[in-house]
Order: C-alpha cells, then structure tokens, then sequence
C-alpha cells in the first residue's frame, strides 16, 4: 500500500506560512540537519511534505546545498517531485545521478513528465538512460522525442482507453475491471472505427448512468476536438481554453489516435506561455531565479546591445538640433518628456497587441477594426495629455508658445506611438517572427526618435527659439 502524503493544508506548523508559502525558518532547519550530518532528522520534518512542497524545498535551497539535501533524503525523491520540480533545479539534480537511476524516475512518470526529464540532457546521457528503460516505455519516449519540441506529441499521455463503436457499455464495464494494466486517470473513453481513427467520446457519468445492453454509439458524443500530433503546445492550449475541455485525442498526419492531452497538462502550458510573453516583451529571457547566471547574461544582453543600436538613432535626431537646442536650453529639460510618455503609450498598445495575437483575438479578418480602435484612443490620450502638459509648460515657462509647440507634439508623438504598438507586432507576426521577442525595440525607437523630431522639428519650424 502506498504512503499517504499530508495536504499543504495538513501540514504541521512551522513548514509553510498562511499564504502556503514554504517558511524561511523551516528552510533552514532542514538544510541545519543536513549540514550536521543527522539526516533521520531532515528526513522526518521532510517525510510529511506533499511532493510539491518537496521541489519547493530544492528550489529554495541554495544551488551549491541541493546535492547534499539529495543525498539525504534521497527516499523521499520519487517521480512526483521530480515532475514539480523547476527545470533548472531539476537539471542539476538529474546531472548526478546515473542513467538507471534516472531510468527508474521516468518509467514512473507519465510519458510527457518524462520527456520533460530526458528531452534536455546531453545525447550521450539520453541514449544511457534509454538504454536502461524497459522496452515500452523506450519506445514511447523515444516517439515522443522525435516530435518538435514544444509540440502536441511531446505534451501528449500515450496511456488512455480506447473501444470499438460496436460495443455496449457492458463491454466497456467488463473491459476496465478486467484488465489490471489500463490507466486509471481518465475522464473520458475515447471511441475509434476499425482504423483506430477517433469518432465520437463518452464521458465517464455517462457509462455509469447507461443501461448495460446500449451500444457504446448511442451514447457518444460525436463532436469532438482533435489535436494534431505537431500541434505547438500555445495552441493545444488556446484550444482547451475556448472549448473548455478536460482531455482531447491527439491524432497522428493519418488521423488516427496516438494520445491524449489533458487539463492539467494545459494549465502549466497556459502559465508557462503567459509568463513566457511577458518576460520576451522585456527582453529577460525566461525570466526564472533558478537559471544559470551566465543563460540569463545571454538572454538579456543581446537586447540590450540592440538597444543601444536603436539609441544612437534617437540620439542623432537630437544632434541634428543641436543648434536649436543651445538657443533655448528649455527644450532640453521638455524633450523627454514627450519620448518618455510616447513610449509609454507604444507600450500599453504594444501589450495588448501581443496578448490578443497570443490568444488569437487579433486575425486578418480584424485587423483594421483593431487598427482604428487603437487610433481613437491615441487620439483621446493624446488630446488629454497634450492639454495638461500644454498648459503646465505655458504656466511654469511663463511662454505660451512653447506649451502649444511641446502639445501638438505631445499629440503628435503618442498617435505615433498608438500604431506602432500595433502595426510592429503586426508586421512582426505576418513574417512569421516572434512580436513578444522583437516589438519592444522598433517601438522604443519609434516613439523616441519621433518624439524628439516631432518636439524639435516644431520648436525649430515656430521660431520660438529665436
């Protein structure tokens, strides 16, 4: 009989704050064991923790302090809490230990967790640790590994049950008492015709619920949402959010059935890409704590040097005012302001423009109307704003027609910026190139250079500096 394992809920004070936040204290303690070598004592303030919490433990522990904790509560490291454990975290733990070992977690996982484990290691350890599974569950992994990464083959469980049209829900009762090495998580039954080819589903309650002698084909739902093998997970997941599914068939080129997705799988995927988007759009990589320092430096620095490439256009706009510039030092102080806020209005437009191609809101058949909706309101923006800075410019400067020139290019600057935020990631898209990855630079370089040329450009065309 397998352990039972305590809720976070059920754990025993002092393990995890009222916000089910692992505490510091107990953090310490464990590891405090661990350093004096008495590891019954880690191992029984461990022993009641949900396998969750246990990787929570690793990712809290210091890099150079994981292997020790490993070693000592190396009984308590079974698949699940390797399937919950962070990547980079996971990594360097799977890093030392040996391929029969790493063998034994993953013939415990579902198929997908265990891609998720071999997928990035180096070839030499892949083919040792393949080496050592069983022949089923090599051949599965194998297969799940010859699909694209971040694909429906790579997402997918190979275990489901599947039944012939022509049985009766008899059949179907006697076939999943009867035999011992069926999955036993599952909502749904999936029907297939004679090409193992998926024609309708039938969910669970209604096996329970049917009379016996039905046949399976009266009961089944016929509609049903199928999942191409080389789907990319973002899409599988866009998918169980707009028909609110709990599992879905996973079809290979043939249409026939080879797998099935389910909610839970798509839940890590839909925070997965969320985030994902959000740190691109930064320009921070994967944006985790637990990455490697130097894969972080890489990430993050490459946009910064193209930041600075765009910088020097922006910059060269202004040395061609250098003359105005001199005459009225005024200008100086004024002209960030109208790149600072551009940029920030090219950011808001920019975000939303993102999210809805992400979640496909935002197609060909409602581009224009997206087009003018963001128009009118850079329009409304930019009229408030041009009104208040107009008049504080006038007020402070005690000179009307700077506050008119810095307004017209406030207004100016932030319509700009409105469709860059939407044209780029647009532009973008339609090249087939990531806009999350790629937008934030074109239009941080639009709305400054365009700011500072629509600032100067009319201080100079006004001759207010004369």
């Amino acid at each position: 009989m397998s352990e039972t394992r305590l809720s976070s809920a059920e754990l025993p004070e002092p393990s995890l704050d009222e916000d089910d936040r692992m505490k510091p204290e107990f953090v310490s303690a464990v590891l405090g064991h661990v350093d004096d070598g008495d590891t019954e004592a880690a191992r029984a303030l461990v022993e009641p923790l949900h396998p969750a919490d246990i990787a929570d433990l690793f990712e809290l522990t210091p890099v150079e302090r994981r292997r020790a904790l490993a070693a000592a509560i190396s009984d308590l490291l079974d698949a699940d809490v390797f399937a919950e454990m962070n990547e980079h975290v996971r990594e360097g733990l799977i890093d030392a230990l040996d391929p029969a070992q790493v063998a034994e977690i993953a013939a415990e996982l579902d198929t997908d967790d265990a891609v998720a484990i071999i997928e990035d290691m180096e070839e030499e350890d892949q083919r040792a640790v393949l080496r050592a599974l069983d022949p089923d569950d090599r051949a599965a992994i194998e297969e799940a590994l010859s699909f694209p990464e971040e694909s429906a083959g790579r997402l997918m469980q190979r275990d489901l049950i599947a039944v012939p049209e022509h049985w009766t829900i008899g059949n179907v009762l006697d076939y999943l008492r009867s035999n011992e090495d069926l999955t036993t998580d599952f909502w749904e039954i999936f029907v297939v015709d004679a090409q193992h080819k998926p024609i309708g589903t039938c969910k669970l309650s209604w096996i329970l619920r049917t009379p016996v002698e039905i046949a399976v084909a009266d009961v089944m739902a016929r509609e049903q949402t199928l999942i191409p093998v080389d789907m990319d997970q973002e899409e599988v997941a866009l998918r169980f959010q707009k028909y609110a599914l709990i599992s879905a068939a996973v079809i290979d080129p043939l249409g026939r059935l080879v797998g099935m997705i389910t909610v839970d799988d798509v839940v890590h995927i839909i925070q997965e890409e969320a985030g994902e988007d959000i740190l691109k759009l930064s320009g921070a990589g994967d944006g985790d704590i637990n990455e490697p320092v130097l894969e972080s430096y890489k990430a993050r620095v490459r946009w910064l040097i193209a930041n600075l490439g765009t910088a020097l256009v922006a910059s060269s706009i202004i040395a061609i005012f250098e003359g105005t510039i001199a005459q009225m030092v005024a200008l100086a102080t004024l002209m960030p302001i109208v790149a600072g806020v551009g940029g920030n209005a090219g950011t808001q437009t920019m975000a939303v423009t993102v999210r809805a191609l992400a979640t496909n809101q935002l197609t060909q058949s409602n581009t224009w109307r997206t087009i003018s909706r963001e128009i009118r309101i850079a329009l409304l923006n930019g009229s408030t704003v041009a009104v208040v800075i107009g008049v504080g410019v006038a007020a402070v400067f005690a000179n009307p027609a700077l506050g008119m020139v810095i307004a017209a290019a406030m207004m100016t600057n932030i319509i700009i910026a409105g469709l860059a935020g939407v044209l780029v990631p647009l532009a973008l898209d339609r090249r087939d190139i990531d806009p999350a990855v790629s937008s934030s630079v074109f239009v941080t370089m639009t709305t400054d250079s365009m700011g500072f040329l629509a600032f100067l450009g009319l201080a100079t065309a006004s001759g207010i500096t004369g």
